[in-house]
């Protein structure tokens, strides 16, 4: 990629490098543009940013060493929260600007560089779409995550040292996206028995408060004294650090999924009506699995419906989630022996 730094950068009087990076409102697509924020920041180790981004999605970044300021941005009618970011960002001359949501702001503002994603149907994960943005020969970028120290201690408090945790995210942005969660519980018991490949396991949930009422039977899967309850108790950077901790992750296609998968954390996707195509966890540690109907089976057929809050993953049984966990789980063991020998 071509240098953004003035010829005369090396002098001490040039105003530092400022690279404007606008990523999405969602916490799963904000989290797989991570690795393009990362690879930026190699690149230009001096440079200064900026993230803009939806107010969910925030925390994702504030812990980044090189991101020097973080702007929500607040949906408004009549798209006004894009004025509220030109207004936000306009008065700064900008060496680059990343724009991972094809607006016109990389045309609005100021800047000697402009990288706009584009529109594509082309048949490719999101990671290797937003790794395109910087140049074609670029290989694709895995997300990353960052912590603060503070953070770090705080899930050391939460899931102090001790037997493996597994960590289940039984919720999602859409009902239909949901597993049952007495299924979900049905997964853990087979998984942490005695004859389980994580015998006496604790269990860390991850959910927002609303979802509580719905993910009781998971909750409930394990004694107390095994229980880590993290529901409605930590921001996303916490959780990230919590996630670290994790021996493995079971989770619905969500943003915690991509959060646990960014974090190295073996992560087993559930997928229904959405696309592991697009959106499965990205990495050689991560796996994804749906039922025997595809993406385009559910979402084509005549009594599809979007609006619908019932799930639409009830033909993917406990069997084969219980078998796909205990493959990823054999795979690790695979690769940390080979890591070994190496």
């Amino acid at each position: 990629m071509d240098s953004i730094f003035p010829r005369d950068s090396a002098c001490g009087g040039c105003d530092p490098v400022r690279i404007l990076f606008i990523t999405a409102s969602r916490i799963g697509d904000a989290v797989l543009s991570t690795g393009l924020l990362a690879y930026l920041a190699q690149t230009y180790p001096a440079a200064r940013f900026t993230v803009a981004c939806g107010v969910a999605a925030a925390d994702i970044f504030a812990a980044a060493p090189f991101v020097e300021r973080v702007i929500p941005m607040i949906k408004r009618r009549r798209a006004g929260h894009w004025l509220d970011l030109w207004r936000a960002t306009a008065g700064h001359y900008w060496h680059m600007v990343v724009d991972l949501r094809g607006s016109a702001m990389a045309y609005a503002v100021p800047t000697l560089r402009r990288r706009v994603v584009s529109s594509s149907w082309e048949p490719r994960h999101r990671v290797l779409h937003l790794s395109r943005v910087l140049g074609p020969s670029l290989p694709p970028l895995p997300p990353r995550l960052w912590t603060t120290p503070e953070q770090d201690r705080a899930a050391e408090a939460l899931i102090p040292p001790g037997d493996p945790v597994i960590a289940i995210g039984p919720g999602a942005n859409w009902g239909a996206k949901q597993w049952p969660a007495d299924r979900f519980a049905a997964v853990v018991a087979r998984l942490t028995a005695m004859d389980g490949v994580l015998p006496g396991a604790r269990l860390a949930v991850f959910a927002s408060p609303s979802e509580r009422p719905a993910i009781l039977p998971v909750l409930s899967a394990v004694p107390p004294d095994r229980l880590i309850d993290l529901v409605g108790r930590v921001d996303l950077a916490t959780a990230t650090a919590c996630l670290r901790r994790c021996s493995l992750y079971l989770g619905n296609d969500s943003g915690l999924m991509h959060m646990a998968a960014a974090s190295g954390v073996p992560t087993l996707g559930l997928f229904g009506p959405s696309s592991e195509l697009f959106y499965g966890p990205w990495g050689e540690h991560c796996a994804s699995i749906r039922g025997p109907r595809g993406f385009e089976d559910i979402c084509h057929a005549p009594d599809y419906d979007y609006r619908s809050q019932d799930c639409m993953m009830l033909d993917l049984h406990v069997e084969a989630v219980v078998t796909a966990a205990e493959r990823l789980w054999a795979r690790q063991g695979v690769r940390t022996a080979s890591a070994g020998e190496a």
